[in-house]
């Protein structure tokens, strides 16, 4: 194997073994004294550089739509660990955040 093959290899390696252990992690609110009815809405958000920078705006009280009682959690699933590994070699990550009436 040429030595521009092992680096390839090597460089793959690291990104998806970094998109692997840098996963599922759960973060959770709760707004008001919490979901009531059970109601979900789910959407991802995306960032480069490793987290530094987001990509698109997920906001958790317009996904609420108007509720005042509700619960949000950010979380990379396994789902999000899979992906990552696809995108990661672009410095692209996403994780999904749930809200729940």
């Amino acid at each position: 194997m040429s030595r521009t093959k092992k680096l390839i290899l090597g460089v793959a390696g690291s990104l998806a073994l970094t998109a692997a252990l840098g996963s599922c992690y759960t973060l959770e609110h709760r707004v008001g004294t919490g979901a009531a009815n059970g109601v979900q809405e789910e959407k991802r958000q995306w960032y480069i550089l490793f987290g530094l920078i987001p990509l698109n705006d997920v906001k958790s009280h317009e996904m609420a739509a108007g509720a005042t009682n509700y619960d949000v959690k950010s979380q990379i699933n396994v789902f999000d660990v899979l992906l990552n590994i696809l995108t990661g070699w672009v410095t692209i990550y996403s994780q999904t955040v749930t809200v729940t009436k």
